[in-house]
This record gives structure tokens, C-alpha cells and sequence, in this order.
């Protein structure tokens, strides 16, 4: 049975084009050809970055937030009870008016007293900001460096300037050192980021990170075993161009320097744009979905790679909307905040603030700080 499933799985027609089958892709005269098992490598790869990335955030990401002041105000913690945290890890973060009143009895306290607890003990919750700005210097770290590296890797390829030549001679396209680092190391980090994902900071958009992140190691794999690497390397650059400047601005956000933080959001915005709605579907989608059927007809491989670039260029209309909305607010001189993320609550509620008559004290807080007109709160 797990003999006819693997014979199905790496059936020719599925990868490549007809009348081409894997013996086409035997390492010959020198020529260096994709193969599956070199994947096995990113699996320690991944579990290696997990660990550097422990010590880059201990050593080198918490003192450069020292450096940059980067601070934490202090949180209310809710006392001890036995009640409410029962209610709080089994029911439910935000209990309903009329579980309210049944805790207020089963409790003894009042009905603003457990509201107020409930908001103490969410906020408990919420990651620091620290945390915010370890990972977002980490990712930064790595989204640059990827960029550069990447930029090295391709800057040179006649593919880089004449997106024809992606398919020249395709399938037969052997790999060079650089290409298979380039690909190993990205795929690596993707891997490690869905590792991560459960323990790092989750934001509204959370679902939608994981297809992104599960779509794009799918991509990186079949892009390797079907030895799409010339349109891989192309698209990977491209991702990368935008990431490192989103995850600066969110360092320079959480260290406070607005300025810097609404200049490089703009520069981002604009990147983001020109490389996701712009470049990708009308080059690098354009390359995959009709060049190579002037080479061979379509088959199975040629559709699911093109099926799961349509999966990514949706996310990124999703994150251009919410870019695009973030600018608008900007722009008008609105509050800008994290369209992605929760905002911190406040000790008081609705009721309350209406007794107190609002006023500074009891304006929104964010990560613990008042949000002022034009406190930009950068796509987090």
C-alpha cells in the first residue's frame, strides 16, 4: 500500500511536463539537478533557527530594546480567585452580562468588580511589548539579510532581466551551490516561523498567517522537486524586499519614534504595493502562467504551482486592504493603530467612564501608552 501511494505520488505527469520523467533530472557531466531528499536537511535547519533566534532575542534583541529605551508600563495584575480564573480558563476571556451576574453571586463581588478582574486578567495575557520587539528584531534580522543574499543570488541571472528566460531549456535546468542554500535557508525559517506560531504573538490576522506560512512552504517544496528554481529565487527576493522594512518600522513603533515609524511605514507601504500588487501578479504570476505552456502543454504541476501563487496574491490583497486603511488614517490624521492586533484595555469600563467623564486618564491605551492623534500603530 505505501509502495503504490509513493509509486502515485511521484508519478511523472504529476511533476513534469510530458514525455519527461525523473531520469531527465539525474546529476550528469557535472550538472547538478533538484531532488526531494535534498529537503531533509531543513528540518534541523528549522530546529537550529529556532534555537539561534532564542539567544538572538536574549543577547542581542533584549539589550538593543534597553538601548532604544524600549519600555513596559507596569500592568494591574487580578488577585487571586478561584472562581473567576475557573470561569476565565474553561468558559471563556470575556464572559457575558448574565455570566457576569453569576459570578458576582458565586463570588461576592460586584458585577464592575468581575468586569474589571476580567480586563486585568486579559491584559495579563496580551504579550509585552518586549516580546513585540524581540521578535519583530528578529524577523528584521533575518528578512535582511534573506533580501541581500537573495539579491546576490539572482542579480546576476540573464532570468532576472529577461523573465523568458526562466524557462529556457526547462526542465533541464541544473542548480548552482547558492540556489540551493538560498532555497534550503529560506524554507528553513518558514518552517521554523510555523513552529513558533502557537508561542508567539497572535494577532487577528492569525489564521491567515497560517495558510501563508503553509502555503508558502508548499510552494518552496513543489517550486524544488518540479525544479522551478529560477521562478523560485525570483519570488522569494521579491517577498523579502518589503518584509524587513514592515518588521523596522514595528521596532521603531515599539521603541516610540513616531517619526521614524510613520517614514518608514510609508516607504513600506509604497514597496509593499509596487512588489505584491504590481510586480507579482503582472510579471512573476504572468511567468509562471504563460510562458511555460509555450513550451509544453499544461499539466498537474503547472496548475497547482500557479493554484497556490493565487492563494498568496489573495493574502496579499487582504494585507493591502489593511495597509491601505492604516494609510488613509494616517494621512487624514485619524489614530492609526495595529489593524492586526488587540488593543490593551483600560481599568475602566463604558459606564465607568461615562461617570468619570472621560478625559485623558481614561483615553484608549495601547501596549500600556496613551494613543495620540497620529501615534502611528504600524501593520504589526
Amino acid at each position: 500500500m505505501l509502495q503504490t501511494l509513493y509509486d502515485y505520488f511521484w508519478w511523472e505527469r504529476l511533476w513534469l511536463p510530458v514525455n519527461l520523467t525523473w531520469a531527465d533530472l539525474e546529476d550528469r557531466d557535472g550538472r547538478i539537478y533538484a531532488k526531494a531528499s535534498d529537503l531533509y536537511i531543513t528540518l534541523p535547519l528549522a530546529l537550529l533557527f529556532l534555537i539561534i533566534r532564542y539567544f538572538f532575542e536574549l543577547y542581542v534583541a533584549t539589550p538593543l530594546a534597553a538601548f532604544l529605551n524600549v519600555k513596559e508600563k507596569a500592568r494591574l495584575r487580578a488577585p487571586p480567585n478561584a472562581t473567576l480564573e475557573h470561569f476565565y480558563v474553561t468558559s471563556g476571556k470575556q464572559p457575558k452580562q448574565v455570566d457576569v451576574e453569576l459570578l458576582s453571586r458565586q463570588s461576592g463581588l460586584s458585577g464592575r468588580q468581575v468586569e474589571r478582574w476580567f480586563r486585568r486578567r486579559r491584559n495579563q495575557d496580551r504579550p509585552s511589548l518586549l516580546k513585540k520587539f524581540r521578535e519583530a528584531s528578529w524577523r528584521f534580522t533575518f528578512y535582511l539579510i534573506a533580501f541581500v543574499a537573495g539579491m546576490a543570488v539572482i542579480v546576476d541571472k540573464p532570468w532576472f532581466y529577461d523573465m523568458k528566460k526562466v524557462w529556457e531549456g526547462y526542465p533541464i535546468q541544473s542548480i548552482i551551490p547558492s540556489q540551493y542554500w538560498y532555497y534550503m535557508i529560506e524554507l528553513s525559517f518558514y518552517m521554523s516561523l510555523l513552529f513558533s506560531i502557537a508561542s508567539d504573538v497572535k494577532r487577528k490576522d492569525f489564521k491567515e498567517q497560517i495558510i501563508h506560512h503553509v502555503a508558502t512552504i508548499i510552494l518552496i517544496s513543489f517550486s524544488w522537486f518540479a525544479n522551478y528554481i529560477r521562478a523560485g529565487t525570483l519570488i522569494m527576493a521579491l517577498h523579502d524586499s518589503s518584509d524587513y522594512l514592515l518588521e523596522s518600522a514595528k521596532m521603531f513603533n515599539y521603541a516610540g519614534w513616531k517619526n521614524t515609524c510613520n517614514n518608514i511605514f510609508i516607504v513600506f507601504a509604497i514597496v509593499f504595493i509596487i512588489t505584491r500588487l504590481v510586480i507579482l501578479p503582472f510579471w512573476m504570476i504572468h511567468c509562471t502562467l504563460v510562458y511555460p505552456l509555450e513550451l509544453y502543454p499544461a499539466f498537474f504541476g503547472y496548475y497547482f504551482f500557479n493554484a497556490m501563487m493565487g492563494v498568496l496574491q489573495i493574502l496579499h490583497i487582504f494585507w493591502a486592504y489593511l495597509i491601505l486603511r492604516m494609510a488613509h488614517k494616517f494621512i487624514t490624521g485619524k489614530v492609526v493603530e495595529d489593524e492586526r492586533s488587540d488593543r490593551e484595555e483600560t481599568e475602566s469600563s463604558e459606564g465607568e467612564e461615562a461617570a468619570t467623564g472621560g478625559g485623558a486618564k481614561n483615553r484608549p491605551l495601547a501596549n500600556g501608552h496613551l494613543l495620540l492623534n497620529n501615534h502611528h500603530r504600524k501593520n504589526d
